[in-house]
């Protein structure tokens, strides 16, 4: 229903909106245009915006665009302060979720004992979280005057995101054990009677491709490994999608090496403030209004580049 909604209501909006402005001429008609023009602009400037809804909706087409989805962050070049910007990109993520109203679960989080995380995973669920966040797939770069320089120099960092979508039904893929090696281990975190005392983490290798994934939310070795097999069938099936597809198989070749001349996206915050996204050529200036969450206008130019559109 949710999912549903999201397409017909901007529709069922539009059509209200100009069956109101069709009434507002014929009074211009009987009585001047004097006597509507205000409402007929305010309706006008409104209709705007519902066509804008309506061509981002067309942009999500996607076969599981309107799928929950996974996004993994991982740290790479930049030692504390990739871990640092890994974290940062975490909350920036979840802050963005937050605004469209979507749920989160906590997949894996692996701390780095000096700042930051080493990788993390969340499940976002929401209609639409796919179509979404397959644009934040890639590298990621963070320019700033470095926290943990004592000589505080310039430093760059970088960290990758990786985005599948949560398939329920995953048709004939079966994924033979012997296909996979299963590790378990402690879970790590904030401590507990439970964290440090049970290897309930489970961490699953594939053999064939060398995707792995972990999972430790949950207390019980079988529910994490459950899940972690959901999530290995999920980036399966985006990568078997991906050979299909080669404009999909570039997108997702593109996370690349995590440092200098792979980055989707810059964070400048040193001698300037800007991020800016190298394949849209899109920047804005806020860039603590970006950090805190504010990327969708990011994720619909990157859409709009993909699908041919230009931007209203």
């Amino acid at each position: 229903m949710k999912a549903a909604k999201v397409v017909v209501d901007p529709v069922d909006s539009l059509a209200a909106s100009l069956e109101e402005l069709e009434l507002l001429g014929e009074m211009a008609e009987e009585e001047g245009e004097e006597l509507v023009m205000e409402d007929a602009e305010r309706i006008a400037a409104e209709m705007v915006k519902g066509i804008d809804a309506l061509e981002f909706q067309v942009m999500l087409g996607g076969p599981n665009d309107r799928n929950n989805a996974y996004i993994a962050i991982s740290a790479g070049a930049g030692g504390v302060d990739s871990c640092d910007f890994a974290e940062m990109l975490y909350r920036m993520y979840m802050r963005w979720a937050e605004r469209k109203g979507f749920s989160l679960e906590e997949v894996e989080r692996s701390e780095e004992p000096e700042a930051g995380i080493r990788s993390a995973t969340l499940r976002v669920i929401g209609p639409y979280a796919y179509g979404n966040l397959k644009a934040e797939l890639g590298v990621h770069r963070l320019v700033r005057i470095s926290p943990f320089d004592a000589q505080a120099r310039r430093h760059t960092a970088f960290a990758s995101v990786d985005v599948s979508p949560e398939v329920e039904d995953e048709g004939d893929l079966v994924i033979p054990e012997s296909d996979v090696k299963i590790d378990t281990m402690r879970a790590g975190g904030a401590g507990g009677q439970h964290v440090n005392k049970t290897e309930s983490a489970v961490r699953i290798t594939h053999i064939k491709t060398g995707l792995v994934v972990r999972c430790q939310n949950e207390r019980s070795q079988h529910k994490n490994r459950a899940t972690g097999m959901k999530l290995l069938k999920a980036k399966l099936i985006q990568m078997m999608e991906a050979e299909r597809d080669k404009d999909m198989a570039a997108q997702y070749g593109a996370k690349g090496e995590i440092a200098f001349g792979s980055q989707i996206r810059s964070y400048v915050m040193h001698p300037y403030q800007m991020v800016k996204d190298h394949r849209t050529k899109f920047e804005k200036g806020n860039i603590q209004s970006v950090l805190d969450g504010d990327i969708d206008e990011f994720i619909a130019e990157y859409l709009r580049s993909k699908g041919g559109m230009k931007s209203s």
